[in-house]
């Protein structure tokens, strides 16, 4: 029980220092989730509301990665697994950390990613720049950041992911 309160009182500090950043203008500052055990860095202007885990209606014929639908707040929103969706599935989330993160109402995009867990708000002061890996990759994936334990973090630009072709199949 104690748990519970701990990750709804961590939700809601992460909600108030969502909105507290999205009105910062300079300093780069993401919303830090893992998936598949990478992290990964969300933009904070273009991440949306962070749900918990709630009831979804499987779509047949879709891909595996496309969960299913679920009604948030009464809207109804696609779940794209973004561990399986990036080919990063190692195996089953567990459940009583994994989040839906939304896509910022300016995207204009009725979707939200099931994440494994979130781990917290990032700043530009908080990561060192990491070269990129060479080879092709997707035009939403972003830059590369260490940060001071040593992990790495990959971007993702969520408006790019939102646009991107195979991602809206």
């Amino acid at each position: 029980m104690a748990n519970k309160q701990a990750l709804r009182d961590l939700q809601s500090r992460l909600a108030e220092r969502l909105q507290a950043a999205r009105t910062e203008p300079l300093a780069k500052s993401w919303l830090a989730v893992e998936c598949g055990s990478r992290g990964f860095l969300f933009p904070l202007r273009e991440a949306g509301e962070i749900f918990p885990l709630a009831p979804m209606v499987p779509v047949p014929h879709s891909h595996r990665w496309f969960v299913g639908v679920s009604n948030l707040r009464g809207h109804l929103h696609g779940v794209v697994d973004l561990a399986g969706f990036l080919g990063l599935k190692t195996g089953d989330v567990a459940r009583d950390q994994a989040r839906l993160v939304g896509f910022n109402q300016s995207l204009d995009i009725n979707c939200v990613l099931l994440v494994d867990r979130l781990s917290g708000l990032r700043s530009e002061e908080e990561l060192s720049a990491e070269g990129d890996e060479p080879g092709e990759r997707p035009a939403f994936a972003g830059g590369r950041f260490r940060d001071s334990s040593a992990r790495l973090w990959q971007e993702l630009h969520l408006a790019e992911l939102a646009g991107d072709e195979s991602f809206l199949r």
